[in-house]
């Protein structure tokens, strides 16, 4: 598979950013552009999101056979790996399979472990919303915003909306395969494998993913396993907190 890409930075050691759910490369590009002048950054559309290809298979191997693929694509024999939400799992699934390639590790957000999840309304209500029938983007929040009741969920819809050559609307995730595919996701826990390598793990001080009393059982797969938080932040914490959060992640890729 051919996944959508941008690099940032024309020297220095190799550094990808994996997205979360319903995210897209998008989301990354203030954070690579903030790396530049010491890494090279490379962020990417992963399956089913963005400009990348839609498949039927959805699930964290599959994307970590995509990481590798991307990998050797671009001839990057190894990087420092970091992941946001899903792309985290992702992230964690690659180093246990190919830790050789992982100079380190940067999980941000979330853990080894199982979740409810909350995107399902969200997933629901692209589906049901044929976006080629309006003209203006303000109409297509507003039936959104009725169908989610949250204004944060309906900006995150709200960025996978693109429009076509013929500047006709359409929704840029497979949200069918997402949707099919999500308890799977969220479910999903790591087994038994171990990475013995630096590992980061971010987490935002407001946000559930990470309980702090659970982080000892981390250690587990991640036997270098440090904890970071970032205060007065949520779930998206490279947003909410991007100066903060930049520096840190600078810090520990310094390291």
């Amino acid at each position: 598979m051919v996944l959508n890409y941008k690099v940032f930075g024309d020297f220095g050691e190799d550094v990808i950013i994996l997205h979360g759910l319903l995210g897209s490369l998008d989301n990354w590009q203030t954070v690579a552009r903030s790396l530049e002048d010491t890494y090279r950054i490379w962020i990417f559309d992963q399956r089913n999101h963005g400009r990348s290809p839609h498949a039927d298979e959805m699930n964290y191997d599959v994307m970590a056979e995509d990481l590798k693929d991307f990998m050797s694509q671009h001839e990057v024999e190894h990087a420092h790996i970091v992941g946001h939400s899903m792309g985290g799992k992702v992230a964690m699934t690659f180093s246990l399979k190919y830790p050789d390639m992982v100079d380190d590790l940067v999980v941000i957000d979330i853990g080894p472990k199982s979740y409810e999840g909350n995107h399902i309304p969200a997933l629901k209500a692209i589906i049901s919303t044929d976006v080629s029938r309006y003209k203006e983007r303000e109409e297509v929040e507003a039936i959104i915003s009725q169908k989610v009741k949250s204004d944060f969920m309906t900006q995150v819809i709200m960025k996978n909306l693109g429009r076509d050559a013929h500047t006709h609307f359409f929704w840029r995730p497979n949200a069918d395969v997402l949707l099919k595919s999500y308890r799977n996701l969220m479910y999903s826990t790591l087994g038994n494998g171990i990475f013995d390598k630096k590992t980061s793990f971010i987490k935002g001080a407001l946000s559930p993913y990470i309980q702090v009393e659970d982080f000892p059982s981390y250690k587990e797969n991640f036997s270098q396993a440090q904890l970071f938080i970032v205060p007065k932040a949520g779930h998206m914490l490279h947003v909410e907190q991007q100066a903060y959060f930049i520096d840190l992640l600078m810090n520990i890729l310094g390291e």
